[in-house]
């Protein structure tokens, strides 16, 4: 089960990697930010946590907080880029 867990949760991490614009696709091609579909992706993984507080092993509590701020911590430097870039 815990394999299954840490598979849903990276499995949306890389998604909302993917919609920031951090990683290439398939073929190394850019893809084009998407704020409002990585923010709804990171809102998924913060409703998974609060759900399944107190239930998880150390490890899937570990993994779901390093890949939340690791996200969160993108999403807010994006922000602050482009708030730079628009000015």
């Amino acid at each position: 089960m815990e394999g299954e867990f840490a598979e849903v949760v990276q499995f949306l991490g890389t998604t909302a990697m993917f919609q920031l614009g951090l990683m290439q696709g398939p073929s190394g091609e850019r893809i084009p930010t998407d704020m409002i579909s990585a923010r709804q992706t990171i809102n998924m993984l913060e409703i998974l946590e609060r759900k399944t507080r107190g239930n998880l092993t150390a490890g899937e509590a570990k993994l779901l907080e390093e890949v939340l701020f690791e996200l969160r911590m993108s999403f807010v430097e994006l922000e602050k880029r482009a708030a730079k870039q628009s000015r």
